[in-house]
């Protein structure tokens, strides 16, 4: 794996779990796709640092069971500003 990506996967992950970020937040932040992220910590995270894999995968597995909250959250928001 090449020094750049093998960067990228360790700054990623230490910003997923200090923020608690989404992968779309993250994503957004690093200027890659979302695809690039889930790649980054679900494949080549855990060949560079099984704890910090571990620990990336349990904020993500938060995210997934808070995501259809947060959906709800955005589409009420959505339309309450529709309608001002």
């Amino acid at each position: 794996m090449k020094d750049y990506i093998e960067n990228r996967v360790v700054e990623i992950a230490e910003f997923i779990v200090s923020e608690r970020a989404t992968v779309r937040k993250t994503a957004g932040i690093f200027g890659v796709s979302k695809s690039t992220v889930h790649k980054d910590v679900t494949e080549r995270l855990p060949k560079i640092s099984p704890l910090m894999a571990n620990q990336v995968k349990t904020v993500m597995n938060v995210n997934k069971t808070e995501r259809h909250i947060r959906g709800g959250r955005a589409t009420k928001l959505k339309y309450k500003l529709m309608e001002k």
